[in-house]
């Protein structure tokens, strides 16, 4: 596979906002065939509708694995093959792990760690017949814990941890595997994050430049160009790059400021949002309501 993306499938999950409705039409501009996989209906055919090369959207939650292996079954039928395969979908939520909604908690673990590795399963296949390109969405998180969020830096780790061991595995059947990093990005999950006062102000009080909202745009390039390279760390803000080797040491500052954050919210944070965040939070809870 050279690096060209000109009549590549592409399928991208959590594609209905944020990074992967942005992703699908700047890789579909390269011209890409995307298949956009969601929770979101409307917004997902909204997306496909303006997607330049064209594409198709699977309505699914990337948990479940008999729908996932059928969507990848469907995807492979209506393209003819699967090249890449960007694990995007996640929810997030905030607040002291002895205060959060236990169901809450798990479903952030659910959809992270095991959907990205569902989603892995299920189009294993397809990329093995391509030898292509598996890139999973991790975060900041997996490099450095953050108080407060407990469910979404398990679950970032995790995913991190999972790409580098299937990399491993699959490398001499000619698959690659990418692991991709952001920073605090202007989506739809940070600006929900935001809403809550005191999760708001502990980002703010974060160090230099872990401290900033990024702009979308470039980070999505940046995305896009690691796909192009089929690459192995993909970094969505270039400072990231450099946190890599320090980060042994992040757990024991990290817990050191910490300590004097907490206490200085005093009991303030007991009374954090207890939902998942953001408009994708919103809608990945009607839809787990729905099916109950």
């Amino acid at each position: 596979m050279n690096n060209s993306l000109q009549g590549r499938v592409v399928v991208v999950t959590g594609g209905a906002r944020g990074i992967g409705a942005l992703l699908a039409r700047r890789l579909s501009a390269r011209g890409a065939r995307i298949a956009l996989v969601g929770l979101e209906p409307d917004e997902l055919k909204r997306v496909s509708e303006q997607l330049p090369a064209g594409g198709g959207w699977w309505h699914a939650d990337v948990t479940d694995h008999e729908t996932m292996t059928r969507v990848a079954v469907e995807v492979k039928e209506r393209f003819g093959r699967v090249d890449v395969v960007v694990a995007n979908a996640g929810v997030a939520t905030g607040g002291p792990f002895e205060d959060s909604d236990p169901d809450t908690w798990r479903r952030v673990i659910e959809v992270n760690l095991v959907g990205g590795a569902v989603t892995a399963r299920a189009f294993l296949p397809a990329l093995l017949e391509s030898r292509g390109y598996l890139l999973q969405i991790a975060s900041l998180a997996a490099i450095t814990p953050t108080p407060m969020m407990t469910a979404y830096c398990a679950s970032k780790s995790g995913v991190e941890a999972f790409a580098h061991c299937l990399r491993a595995e699959v490398a001499h059947r000619g698959v690659r595997v990418g692991v991709c990093y952001l920073s605090w990005t202007d989506t739809d999950m940070v600006r929900g994050a935001d809403q809550d006062d005191t999760m708001r102000e502990l980002r703010r009080r974060l160090p230099w430049p872990a401290n900033r909202t990024y702009p979308l745009g470039p980070a999505v390039d940046r995305i896009v160009a690691g796909v192009e390279r089929r690459s192995a760390h993909v970094y969505a803000q270039g400072w990231l790059r450099g946190v890599q080797p320090v980060r042994g040491w992040l757990p024991g500052v990290v817990a050191a400021a910490g300590r004097r954050e907490m206490r200085r919210f005093g009991s303030r944070p007991a009374n954090a949002s207890k939902g998942l965040v953001g408009a994708g939070g919103a809608a990945d809870e009607r839809a787990r309501a729905e099916r109950d």
